[in-house]
């Protein structure tokens, strides 16, 4: 079993960056591929991006992909999402995940996860 933690959400201008962390607890979290869901206001909650458990893949949803970064440290039980060129339309609560595949996240399969954090808002202003 694995628990999660998230931290560096906040407030940010249009054009910023932020780096969002996920810590993980137990010593499974290499076995896992880790991704980031995002729901914003009214709205449903989508794949942002996601990588497996080695970080030989790689997927990102088209609107973020060439801004954000996802990265994982097995080390340090820590994935990362760096998020450059920040837009009003990233405001959203971000949740991170656990899965067994990558594909989890790719189809928006959130209920599937094997673990989940509580989220951490990102509020982006125009």
């Amino acid at each position: 079993q694995v628990q999660l933690v998230e931290s560096g959400g906040g407030s940010v201008e249009a054009g910023g960056s932020l780096r969002l962390s996920c810590a993980a607890s137990g010593r499974t979290f290499s076995n896992y591929a880790m991704g980031w869901f995002r729901q914003a206001p009214g709205k449903e909650r989508e794949f942002v991006a996601t990588t497996s458990a080695s970080s030989t893949i790689t997927r990102y949803r088209d609107s973020v992909n060439g801004r954000f970064t996802i990265s994982r440290d097995n080390a340090e039980n820590t994935v990362y999402l760096q998020m450059n060129s920040l837009k009003p339309e990233d405001t959203a609560v971000y949740y991170c995940g656990a899965a067994f595949s990558t594909v989890t996240f790719v189809n928006n399969a959130f209920n599937d996860l094997r673990a989940r954090g509580q989220g951490t808002l990102v509020t982006v202003s125009s």
